[in-house]
């Protein structure tokens, strides 16, 4: 943005823009559009009619308002583009991001966050930095780019060490995805360096964050701590005052999972057929489809089952983000195909559910695949319960997998051993070390490089960003290839050595390695399996769970019988 101390945007504008900085996301917007429209009739110069114009859009785009907000994110642009300043081009793009941010939008916001990621590359302030980098991870999330994610994750924690509002965002977002992977430990930490953060910062939708951590932090992993059932009855008292409809869904959901099933109920019967007919489709609509038809399932309210289900199967196949990446709410073929079951559209029901076990095995998303394979089967699947499976050694070179009788050969591959192994200690936990092989207990060798190392990389790194831009500015393609390709060896190099926000990651311990080895050969064991016998693989990934220890759970209520 425009440096508001050294008069490059005036007084009204400057006014208009921290009003706007207070606004909080889903309420009304109240006189803020009308300050804000006034400063930018009057502002003289494109630079600032570009800040204006993307601040009129993002107030209009949160508060559900999105054919008012369009003609600004329009403008936005086009004052940008005239100013030619990068910083006022990614706002620019990132109003325009928020304003195209519906269901039937995604190859919109494809295309908007490909240019953001190439004014992100000319961008030296880490906020500014910060603002891109939460939209692409925010579009990798949606479109379920595995490295995308990591990428944007990493770049968000490098960010962190320089900038307060980066340390907020990148706890948040890398609790959001541990809890996509099924990873519960970090909530506690990662909420404390978010609520760090926050203390330091005037984000008047900051506390919302927290509270989401947390919420959604304990319906995962099933520990309810002190607190957190008063910042859901905070959220519902925020819904009621405020009229925020998607918060309904989301405290809905909350409730439920914290075993408070009256209030779920009471807040997810405030839809009906009518409501939902209104919706906007803006960004909190499939949250808000999502969320509310998982409750509805859970409470056996057929008539909303009903009325939800034909709105959300046109986006089967979807990933659910909370708005700005907050968290990961599953995708929809998995609330879809329990409830395609419900209604009597078993076949359906059986494919939506193939489709999100995949996809969830694919992510790494072991909570999720684990909370859907404990559901009954759609009616008419083949089924994995009280049959015969077969997992043993062949002839040479071959291991046989199948079940019911039947038998394909697979090519012998080690993480066949270790599944071969659990299924033999059923209900035990096997230490990844002892699959591995790895008997002796080795500790860590030591971080992977010094902080003095480290430090020398990132400085590195800002050198190499102001390098880019001159071979950028003097169009030399063979200079910014060279160090492109540097910059890049540097990243790989950094991410290696560290850990969560930039920690230093310690290497050599032999429960480590033999975590990571165990994991990969199982995975890919699996995805041998998959080719000869996809009921198998059903089983083995609802019930097969990878770590420092390991185990084969099945379910009491099922038994398999395997033949080893």
């Amino acid at each position: 943005m425009k440096d508001m101390e050294t008069g490059q945007v005036d007084a009204a504008a400057a006014a208009a823009l921290d009003l706007a900085g207070t606004y909080l996301f889903g309420a009304d917007p109240g006189r803020t559009p009308a300050v804000l429209h006034e400063a930018y009739e009057s502002a003289g110069d494109e630079g600032t009619r570009a800040l204006l114009a993307a601040a009129l859009a993002r107030c209009w785009a949160y508060a559900g308002e999105h054919s008012r907000a369009v003609p600004f994110a329009a403008a936005a642009l086009k004052h940008a583009a005239e100013d030619g300043d990068p910083v006022i081009r990614a706002d620019a793009l990132d109003a325009a991001l928020a304003t195209h941010w519906g269901p039937d939008e995604l190859e919109v916001r494809r295309e908007l966050a490909a240019k953001l990621a190439d004014v992100a590359a000319c961008l030296l302030a880490p906020d500014a930095r910060t603002q891109a980098h939460i939209w692409l991870l925010t579009v990798a999330a949606e479109t379920l780019d595995v490295a995308g994610m990591n990428r944007h994750m990493r770049a968000l924690e490098l960010l962190g060490e320089e900038s307060t509002k980066a340390r907020f965002y990148a706890a948040s977002r890398r609790l959001m995805l541990d809890l996509m992977h099924g990873r519960t430990d970090t909530i506690e930490p990662l909420a404390r360096i978010a609520e760090d953060a926050l203390a330091q910062l005037e984000l008047p939708d900051g506390f919302m964050v927290i509270a989401c951590m947390r919420g959604y932090g304990a319906c995962q992993s099933g520990n309810i701590p002190p607190g957190v059932v008063e910042l859901a009855r905070m959220g519902d008292r925020l819904a009621e005052s405020e009229g925020i409809r998607v918060l309904y869904a989301e405290i809905a959901w909350i409730y439920q999972g914290l075993g408070m099933h009256e209030d779920a109920r009471r807040l997810v019967e405030t839809f009906d057929a009518d409501n939902l007919i209104r919706l906007p489709r803006d960004y909190n609509y499939l949250l808000t489809l999502q969320l509310a038809l998982d409750v509805a399932l859970a409470q056996g309210l057929t008539r909303l089952v009903e009325a939800i289900t034909p709105q959300l199967l046109p986006y089967a196949g979807r990933a659910v983000i909370n708005a700005g990446a907050v968290m990961f709410h599953g995708v929809t073929d998995d609330p879809l195909s329990r409830a395609c079951d419900l209604l009597g559209d078993h076949e359906r029901a059986r494919t939506l559910r193939v489709h999100a076990l995949e996809t969830y095995r694919r992510l790494g998303a072991s909570w999720w695949a684990k909370r859907l394979a404990a559901v009954e089967e759609p009616a008419g699947s083949i089924r994995t319960s009280g049959e015969s499976m077969t997992l043993r050694p062949g002839p040479a070179g071959v291991w046989l997998v199948g079940h019911d009788g039947s038998e394909s050969p697979v090519p012998a591959r080690r993480g066949l051993e270790h599944l071969h192994t659990l299924l033999a200690n059923a209900g035990h936990e096997v230490p990844a070390t002892q699959l591995a092989g790895a008997l002796v207990d080795q500790s860590d060798l030591g971080p992977t490089a010094d902080r003095a190392a480290l430090g020398a990389y990132r400085r590195r790194l800002v050198e190499l960003d102001a390098e880019l831009d001159r071979a950028d500015e003097w169009a030399d393609v063979g200079m910014a290839d060279r160090l492109a390709a540097e910059r890049e060896a540097l990243l790989v190099e950094i991410a290696a050595a560290t850990g969560l926000a930039g920690r230093t990651r310690p290497t050599g311990s032999s429960a480590e390695r033999a975590r990571v080895t165990v994991r990969k050969a199982i995975s890919a064991a699996i995805q041998a399996i998959d080719a000869a016998d996809p009921v198998v693989v059903r089983h083995l990934t609802a019930h097969v769970h990878t770590g420092q220890s390991c185990i084969y759970e099945p379910s009491p209520d099922r038994p398999v019988t395997w033949q080893l």
